[in-house]
């Protein structure tokens, strides 16, 4: 890749006309988006926590000080933009690269390009990196030595996780700079200038939806805009003015607007992704069928496999809902299986009756607390040995052995169960599986413990199933 020349204030080149007239035309003919690019600070719109008067990052880039950072953010929140404004408020020699082009051998050509900087004038260099979480491992090792030297200042720009994307040398190396989403009031206050920049008006409504579809991406407004005003002006050539008037502004519908947005991308980024599961998930756990259906929808129109979020919803079933509704992990399982024999749209149906029959049975997680104690005890307590009664007899010499001997088959008991020890010596009463009150689980709750001739204690179990809550959220699996 071709890193970025140095700008002409930089050069004692005297202009070319006709790369003045080129520059002009290719202003001219670029996106909306592109043309209303702040080229000062106080242009942008949003970011006042970084950029109002006095905000830190303001502070660092006016007087010249800013060191390695990664600006981050969702798309359209001005990380780009207030990277290259560093531009015109840097002594240092400002160079860019795009992460999605740029290999090792292009990072290693800015980084000894820096150094002969520095030999030569003392010129520092600000290095930025669009897109940096698609640099690799290998590709971030080899900016860690310049970054770490002072060779360059490296300014990174991602809208994904930067804890997820960067490596942590370079991550401690760096200030992380959070760009958050615009405000419905700073799309408005965009929206009204490239409409007075591109000399038209808009209805109320109009903008208003606009600013609904973009969700906080600068971006996705002027993009829709643009699209908006072309619709506009293509309906205002097939209309006629009313009588006594030559002519009339063009002004953007709310039907424009619509029409412009008529096909809507959903995304979602890393992060996002394990959010949104999460949100799913704790929807469900909380017995919310419509935040659980919403959150699913979220999920499959955003291009997310259907197989994870059936997954998902298996480990729920047992984990959540568990022995309180002993049917939903087969209600779970048959909407993974949908998912496999009938595909999407249609297995959307599918997946919604899984999360609507989860939401709405009644919880316990004891077959999960059940489960991790019995694991936390193989992996931190001595491993006992099989009881004689229950090793394999089945092969000859095992009874000499004493194998199986003592064992009693309890289908020859009248009560189909016999009191008999199972646990190894030294784990002997330990008791991983505690029912709960709820659902079918307090008619078995009652059974288990008639047969351990115990007396029934409710009060107890609803302790238990409070203050063993917290366990079970350490030992939470998957949704981090």
């Amino acid at each position: 890749m071709t890193p970025s020349p140095p700008s002409r204030a930089g050069s004692n080149r005297p202009p070319d006309l006709f790369e003045m007239a080129a520059e002009e035309e290719l202003k001219a003919r670029a996106p909306l988006a592109a043309r209303m690019r702040p080229t000062r600070l106080d242009e942008v719109v949003g970011q006042r926590h970084l950029l109002g008067p006095g905000a830190p990052l303001r502070a660092l880039v006016e007087d010249d000080r800013l060191s390695s950072a990664v600006f981050f953010g969702p798309p359209g929140t001005g990380k780009t933009t207030v990277a290259r404004l560093l531009a015109e408020h840097t002594a240092r020699r400002f160079r860019s690269l795009s992460a999605v082009e740029a290999g090792v051998k292009d990072v290693r050509n800015e980084l000894d390009d820096a150094r002969r900087a520095i030999g030569q004038d003392g010129r520092g260099t600000i290095l930025f990196l669009d897109e940096v979480h698609r640099f690799n491992k290998a590709q971030q090792d080899a900016l860690l030595h310049g970054v770490e030297e002072g060779v360059v200042v490296l300014v990174g720009a991602t809208t994904e996780n930067p804890f997820f994307a960067l490596n942590a040398p370079l991550l401690s190396r760096s200030t992380l700079w959070r760009f958050e989403a615009l405000t419905p009031g700073d799309l408005r206050e965009l929206a009204q200038r490239a409409l007075v920049l591109e000399g038209l008006e808009a209805d109320e409504e109009a903008i208003s939806r606009l600013v609904d579809f973009a969700e906080g991406d600068a971006r996705a407004v002027l993009t829709t805009l643009e699209v908006a005003m072309a619709l506009a002006h293509a309906r205002s050539r097939t209309e006629s003015a009313p009588p006594g008037e030559s002519s009339r502004r063009t002004k953007i519908t709310i039907d424009d607007v619509e029409g412009a947005r008529e096909t809507r991308a959903f995304r979602h980024g890393r992060e996002e992704h394990y959010d949104l599961i999460s949100a799913l998930i704790k929807s469900v756990r909380g017995s919310d069928p419509d935040a659980g259906l919403y959150w699913m929808a979220r999920l499959i129109e955003a291009g997310e496999d259907p197989r994870y979020v059936a997954r998902r919803l298996v480990i729920l079933a047992s984990e959540d809902v568990g022995m309180a509704d002993p049917h939903a992990l087969a209600i779970a399982c048959a909407a993974a299986g949908a998912v496999e024999f009938v595909g999407l749209p249609e297995a959307g149906l599918n997946l919604a009756q899984a999360v609507v029959h989860l939401a709405l049975a009644p919880k316990s997680n004891r077959v999960a607390l059940g489960w991790w104690g019995a694991q936390s005890d193989v992996h931190d307590h001595p491993l006992g040995t099989v009881p004689p009664q229950l090793r394999d007899s089945h092969y000859r010499g095992a009874r000499a052995l004493g194998h199986g001997v003592g064992y009693e088959y309890p289908h020859d008991d009248p009560r189909g169960f016999v009191e008999a020890v199972y646990l190894p010596e030294g784990h002997s009463g330990r008791r991983y599986y505690e029912p709960s009150e709820h659902g079918a689980e307090k008619m078995l709750a009652e059974r288990w413990r008639q047969r351990r001739g115990e007396e029934p204690h409710g009060d107890e179990s609803s302790k238990q199933e409070t203050g063993s809550k917290g366990d079970a959220e350490e030992k939470r699996r998957g949704e981090r």
